[in-house]
């Protein structure tokens, strides 16, 4: 059943987060799926640009579609991850979309103003929500590049006029994630005290968390025992820190590098250990359960599950 992300924000705020799920192939969207209706948790299924090339945008759409008819009791929302507004607009009128994600961060303030507010018109007039962001995260994912020192947090003073002048459905902070596989530079952590300060500015506006995944070291050691090289330094988002920024207005959770590691260690362990099979249906279902059993355990930390029948 898809859903409104302003309805699915709105139940959400302050009692539970809302993973938002990156996807890229057919034993991904199983796994996500199969996960929510287990756990009877809303979620959000996003699609990035490069994912939308890759797989063609037709095609996850259209396995997005299915699988809602394979798993009827879902409830969920499509949300296009980190467009620009060439993105934002050809998501608005294709369709398929009921969310989409204009990204001006890197631009200055007024650019990002102006280029949010085309996109919210645009996007508005279709009953479509907009999710902006304010600040900039360092990391590397997809196509997405920034340098460390070109990091800038979300400075609380700019949210309320931002918000303002854009009429955005939500927004999305840097308060010290990062985008790939490494989340945190020593103890950094997030930055509470900047959340804090957007809430108490923002009261009862969704916030969204991007570079939300957890960086499993386990999941990493086992990849660089198959033959990868991932750094062992890596450290994402703790399940603590995510459950306090839930109470902090963050409802929204973006989870991309969590499948991306999960993926290579299946595939790496299968390689490694099966070296006489070539059966790609082997390595995929073992993906699809793993994927599976790791939205249901990333919606029982967010304490999502049970709470998609609130959304009927």
């Amino acid at each position: 059943m898809l859903v409104s992300t302003k309805e699915i924000f709105r139940k959400s705020y302050g009692r539970y987060g809302v993973a938002a799920v990156n996807v890229w192939c057919m034993e991904q969207i199983h796994g996500l799926f199969s996960a929510a209706q287990k756990a009877n948790a809303p979620f959000i299924v996003q699609t990035t640009p490069v994912a939308r090339n890759y797989a063609n945008a037709e095609m996850l759409l259209s396995m997005i579609s299915a699988a809602a008819k394979i798993y009827p009791d879902t409830v969920f929302a499509v949300h296009l991850d980190h467009g620009n507004k060439e993105h934002a607009f050809d998501c608005i009128e294709s369709g398929g979309y009921n969310s989409v994600m204009i990204d001006a961060s890197h631009d200055p303030f007024n650019v990002n103003v102006a280029l949010t507010k085309e996109v919210v018109a645009k996007a508005h007039s279709k009953n479509i929500t907009v999710e902006a962001e304010l600040g900039v995260l360092s990391g590397v994912e997809d196509d997405i590049s920034v340098d460390e020192k070109l990091k800038k947090y979300t400075q609380p003073s700019e949210v309320e006029d931002f918000v303002r002048q854009t009429n955005c459905d939500s927004l999305a902070v840097a308060v010290g994630t990062s985008h790939g596989a490494y989340k945190f530079s020593g103890e950094q952590g997030l930055q509470f005290t900047i959340l804090k300060e957007i809430q108490r500015r923002l009261p009862g506006f969704p916030l969204v968390l991007h570079g939300g995944s957890a960086v499993n070291f386990e999941e990493i050691q086992r990849i660089n025992a198959a033959g990868g090289q991932l750094g062992i330094d890596a450290r994402g988002v703790s399940g603590g820190e995510l459950q306090k920024a839930i109470e902090y207005g963050v409802c929204k959770i973006n989870i991309a590098t969590d499948a991306r590691l999960i993926w290579a260690r299946v595939h790496r362990e299968f390689f490694k250990l099966s070296p006489a099979q070539f059966d790609p249906i082997i390595p995929g279902k073992t993906f699809m359960n793993a994927f599976e059993e790791f939205n249901l355990e990333k919606f029982e930390l967010l304490k999502a599950v049970g709470k998609a029948g609130k959304l009927k």
